[in-house]
């Protein structure tokens, strides 16, 4: 009895191990989410976390990847249920995106060697699984005194790893190495002149797309025209798919927002259809005319399926009714509002590379949230944005549904 129980014991260190890694892992995204950030706590928390994953047993690294893939990233499965999928397939979801950062992770575990490890766990950073890059391992320091670049996880890597190969006086050059990776640039981006107003819609995913609702939400939308017009601000933004109906076959609603941008420049989210093709897009409305910018980076299985073709189709239509077959834009879109630029990202490209092109100074940024809350997404978005601004010296307007409205910089 007493072998039986020994035997079971090590399944359970490992076990707590490995949820102690994945919560040292997530911390920083739950703090930020209830509204407990802590810079200290962060460095350490994300330092530990990496540690772990380098020196713990393989069994504890394929058991921390799954929880971390949880902690992350349970709240996917959450849109599913608007596809008419039923609910049990949420925690389906959730356990798959579980088994895929087990693998991800779990690649460290096919060497012992500390030093081997922390060049794989470098090459993560660089993966992105399914074109999904929410998984941004430098994240972990965007609210830490730590920097956000390769080269400051590089040198963080090193440190962790070079205990075991130095003692007596090299003992201190970790330590060195994490005092060079510390960031010491407090510099605030200057906001535009322009007075910006960013609505903050809070409608329901089921409530948004019912067409019994459709009349409400554009009352209400030209309503926060009307408010920001006299508030005297220059523009206001409003959300992703803000008017949810193809607007470009709404001539009287187009011509209606055209009049009023002779008053303030108004830039909305909507969807059009074009060809038999449909495209998530942002208007620009300003002096009685309108451009179009179409999304250029689609969500994977939310928008398009990033599979190989002979299963796209099938996965499309049995799991997303036909519904994940938008169409994107080749290159990303700038509108000139009131003589100044502003880079156009809709929801998920605002967290893509590709849209930072060119290093744009300020970029204009839509979402609907409503897809997955209750949840952390919208702090984890905020979180991923923040990232970025930091990256490419971007302030980002971001104007959402539910949750996530706010000015990044």
């Amino acid at each position: 009895m007493k072998n039986h129980i020994d035997s079971i014991n090590p399944y359970f260190k490992d076990i707590f191990l490995a949820l102690f890694t994945a919560s040292m892992f997530s911390a920083f995204i739950y703090l930020e989410h209830f509204s407990l950030t802590c810079k200290l706590c962060n460095s350490l928390f994300a330092l530990i976390a990496i540690a772990s994953l380098l020196y713990s047993s393989k069994r504890v690294i394929l058991l921390s990847g799954f929880f971390i893939g949880l902690f992350w990233f349970y709240w996917i499965g959450f849109s599913f249920k608007y596809y008419g999928l039923p609910t049990w397939f949420e925690p389906l979801v959730a356990f798959g995106f579980g088994i895929i950062y087990m693998l991800f992770f779990g690649t460290l575990a096919l060497t012992k060697r500390v030093c081997i490890r922390a060049i794989i766990f470098f090459g993560l950073s660089f993966i992105e699984p399914f074109g999904f890059n929410w998984m941004k391992i430098e994240l972990l320091f965007v609210n830490s005194y730590f920097g956000i670049s390769k080269l400051d996880l590089a040198l963080i890597l090193t440190a962790l790893t070079l205990p075991i190969f130095f003692k007596g006086r090299v003992k201190y050059l970790p330590l060195l190495l994490l005092v060079a990776a510390l960031s010491f640039s407090h510099q605030k981006l200057k906001l535009p002149s322009l007075k910006i107003d960013l609505v903050a819609t809070n409608l329901n995913q089921d409530e948004k797309w019912d067409e019994r609702n459709l009349q409400n939400i554009i009352n209400m939308n030209l309503s926060y025209i009307d408010d920001a017009i006299d508030q005297k601000y220059d523009v206001v933004v409003l959300p992703e798919s803000a008017f949810p109906l193809y607007l470009n076959h709404a001539s009287k609603l187009l011509s209606y927002l055209s009049e009023k941008s002779k008053e303030i420049s108004i830039i909305t989210g909507a969807v059009i259809s074009e060809k038999g093709k449909h495209f998530n897009v942002t208007y620009h409305f300003e002096d009685g005319n309108y451009t179009i910018a179409k999304k250029m980076v689609l969500v994977p299985f939310g928008e398009y399926v990033p599979l190989p073709k002979f299963a796209q189709k099938w996965v499309s239509d049995t799991f997303f009714g036909g519904a994940s077959d938008f169409s994107v834009a080749s290159e990303p879109t700038d509108f000139e509002i009131k003589g100044m630029k502003f880079r156009n990202a809709i929801c998920y490209e605002a967290t893509k590379d590709e849209l930072y092109f060119s290093n744009p100074k300020y970029i204009i940024a839509i979402s609907n949230n409503a897809w997955f809350l209750p949840s952390i997404e919208p702090t984890l978005q905020k979180l991923l944005l923040k990232y970025y601004s930091k990256k490419y010296g971007t302030i980002i307007f971001h104007a959402a549904n539910r949750a996530g409205t706010n000015i990044i910089r």
